[in-house]
């Protein structure tokens, strides 16, 4: 604790105003990818209205005026198209004069009996919903993990920025001294050369240090929507990035992981698909129905009146009927859709449980990397600790002209990577305890907790 509150302290002028939780909040509401696969999860419910909507009755209204001659021999036809019952003249020669017709049709037709397919089909387009669904919270979920990763390596990088500073400090400290020593003549003057190296050194890696940190601050402004100028470092509560055992602790459910649900989804589409395929290919019944109005300037005695007279309605009909529908070619069809169908369920079955498998192994990696960063965050704070002290002998020994300034140097050096190696190690903690939520599905409550 003692040592992050000193590193905390290192980096003047940075406010706490915002935390993981606001910057994952800002990430979901701003980046165009979400708001893609939202608008893809409304098109996936609108087809789901369609699909119902789909098995409504079909009704066609049709008026027909017509001016043609009326030839006609009796025989049967084939017709083509919504025609009702036929009647004309009948004649021995052929009569080419003209006569005009009035035909008006209403005709509906509806799948009384689809054997399942009006079901299967809504379900099918549920499906669909369901892994559009699942995509969003697919890389809504991999977007948390993002930020969050470059949250902890933003926090990590400033602290190092911190310890940058410090080492800045103690050179510009021993740079006094040695201006000191060689001004009275008990230091040789390479001694203020080689220590005014070392400080431009140090320099130089805060310098570099600052340009990543602008960097992973851009990225962040990428991914949040928030100006960059707005993103500052959250280091005055680094005092309470302690590692804290409740951010393992949380038990997920692996059916309710993101990072499985949307293989699960996907799976149980093909599933829904097949059943579709099934139902598809069989027999259908219809219910039809029409009736129609007929007008001719021909009357019932083959005399042809003025044309003007057929253009009324004269005589009405109507017909009702029920279809049964199959084709006998559909077995075929049914089959080779249904082989397709069930190669695609099982490629989704195989990629669920690779993905369970990849999960797991990460878990069990990341619980591997935590025992470690423990271990460490135990023995680090001794190294750090040691080296301070090794440096502030260095520097009553170089005083004292008991050292050269080499000694002093490496002391120096000892104590910078022992620190900077206290930052990683601690970043690698929070890391890892990020990847085995993410790996648990329990990310969310991690986030949470990360105050």
């Amino acid at each position: 604790m003692r040592i992050i509150l000193f590193l905390a302290l290192l980096i003047p002028g940075v406010a706490a105003a915002q935390n993981l939780s606001s910057l994952v909040d800002s990430a979901e509401r701003h980046l165009p990818l979400l708001l893609e696969k939202q608008a893809l999860v409304g098109s996936a419910k609108a087809g789901v209205v369609a699909a119902r909507n789909s098995f409504l009755p079909s009704v066609n209204a049709l008026d027909e005026a017509s001016l043609a001659s009326s030839n006609s021999v009796p025989g049967p036809y084939e017709s083509f198209g919504i025609i009702p019952s036929i009647s004309s003249s009948v004649e021995a020669a052929n009569n080419y004069q003209a006569a005009t017709g009035n035909l008006g049709i209403v005709y509906s037709e509806y799948e009384l009996v689809n054997f399942g397919l009006r079901r299967a089909k809504v379900q099918n387009a549920q499906a669909v919903v369901g892994v559009r669904q699942a995509d969003l919270d697919f890389q809504s979920y991999l977007l948390k993990a993002q930020v969050s990763r470059l949250y902890f390596d933003l926090l990590k990088t400033a602290y190092q920025l911190g310890v940058d500073q410090q080492n800045i400090l103690r050179f510009v400290t021993i740079d006094t001294v040695i201006n000191a020593l060689t001004a009275s003549g008990i230091r040789p003057g390479v001694d203020s050369s080689l220590a005014k190296a070392e400080l431009s050194k140090a320099r130089v890696s805060y310098n570099e240090r600052q340009g990543t940190l602008a960097q992973l601050i851009q990225q962040l402004s990428y991914l949040t929507g928030i100006p960059a100028g707005q993103i500052p470092v959250d280091t005055a509560s680094g005092g309470s990035r302690t590692p804290d055992p409740a951010l393992i602790d949380g038990k997920g459910d692996p059916l309710s992981n993101p990072l499985v649900m949307y293989y699960q989804r996907e799976k149980e589409f093909y599933q829904s698909t097949e059943t579709l395929v099934k139902k598809s290919y069989l027999p259908k019944i219809y219910l039809t129905g029409g009736a129609w109005g007929r007008g001719s300037s021909i009357n019932y005695q083959d005399e042809y009146k003025a044309l003007n007279t057929g253009l009324e309605y004269q005589r009405y009909n109507y017909m009702f009927g029920l279809t049964f529908a199959y084709n006998l070619f559909d077995p075929i069809h049914r089959r080779d859709e249904l082989n397709q169908s069930r190669l695609e369920t099982k490629s989704s079955d195989f990629a669920l449980q690779q993905q369970e498998l990849s999960l797991n192994s990460a878990a069990a990696q990341a619980l591997e990397a935590i025992r470690a960063a423990d271990n460490n965050l135990r023995e680090i704070p001794i190294q750090i600790q040691a080296a301070t002290d090794a440096y502030n002998q260095k520097v009553a020994q170089y005083k004292a002209g008991l050292i050269n300034l080499v000694d002093l140097t490496d002391a120096s050096y000892v104590l910078y990577t022992a620190q900077l190696s206290f930052t990683e190690t601690l970043n690698n903690w929070f890391t890892a305890s990020l990847d085995r939520a993410t790996a648990t599905g329990t990310l969310d409550q991690f986030i949470q907790r990360i105050k």
